[in-house]
């Protein structure tokens, strides 16, 4: 599969891997997202590329992202932890209620054609971006977050969408807390902590699941999991992660709202896009 492809192409693979991890580390730092959602629009467009059938593009770049994920999300809870409140005890209460949905989002994933993936992706995406640029702060549930039962549901809808779209969970976490005006530094900060619980038994099911389909799938690939990407793309986000970080203290809670809003509504659109052009 690689030997067919020039050399000058291999390279510019290898840049758009590489900016995208410089993109990724940016934003799991300023909006506490994993990153999935410039990633798997990047691995996608390569694994089409580099000839992967398009019954497994979609899975392979979900796999792949949220391997990536895992050692971005924990440097860049690290790194807000260091600068601002992480509430501890949310996350205490989401862990079980998150790796639940984790599981049963991982199974569906690996039973669903690409097109739910795609469709999942594109909802997730017009619906954050419509709270964070159209509402800013008047979408509001409550003054304090929920009761146990409440915040158990919400874990679990958080644990089984972010395999099916490739992202840490942290944008949806993200939105959720802010419902209930928690200040959008603190959420932030508090979300990221979510990223590697969700990350690693999602990138684990996502290897297994794409076992059987290793003929065609590219080199160096664990199930639905690139090694390439991880390490490109991985390696170089965990790096930047820290100094998102601490740009996002830079802003003020509007300016972080219209950016992330932005941010989804741009990568929503492509899938859209990609949906309709089936």
């Amino acid at each position: 599969m690689l030997q067919s492809i020039p050399l000058e192409h291999l390279i510019w693979l290898a840049g758009a891997l590489l900016a995208a991890g410089f993109a990724t580390g940016m934003l799991a730092g300023l909006f506490g997202v994993g990153g999935g959602a410039i990633v798997v629009p990047v691995l996608y467009e390569m694994f089409g590329t580099l000839g992967v059938p398009e019954a497994e593009r979609m899975h392979l770049a979900v796999g792949s992202s949220l391997a990536i994920i895992v050692p971005t999300a924990l440097r860049s809870f690290l790194a807000h932890r260091a600068r601002t409140r992480v509430d501890s005890q949310v996350l205490r209460r989401w862990a079980p209620s998150v790796l639940a949905g984790v599981i049963s989002g991982t199974l569906l994933a690996a039973v669903s054609p690409d097109i739910v993936l795609q469709g999942a992706f594109v909802v997730f995406a017009a619906l954050m971006s419509s709270k964070m640029l159209f509402a800013g702060s008047r979408w509001v549930l409550g003054e304090t977050l929920p009761g146990r039962a409440a915040m158990a549901a919400y874990g679990f809808g958080i644990g089984a969408a972010s395999p099916l779209i490739g992202i840490s969970g942290g944008g949806i976490a993200t939105v959720v807390l802010t419902l209930y005006r928690v200040p959008i530094h603190d959420a932030i900060a508090t979300s990221v902590g979510l990223g590697a619980l969700i990350a690693v038994p999602g990138t684990i099911g996502y290897m297994l699941s794409g076992i059987p389909h290793l003929a065609s799938l590219p080199p160096l690939s664990i199930g639905y999991v690139s090694l390439p990407a991880l390490i490109l793309v991985g390696g170089i986000a965990t790096l930047v992660a820290p100094l998102g970080a601490r740009l996002a203290h830079a802003f003020t809670r509007r300016q972080l709202e219209i950016g992330f809003g932005l941010f989804l509504l741009i990568t929503g659109l492509r899938f859209l896009v990609a949906l309709m052009m089936r």
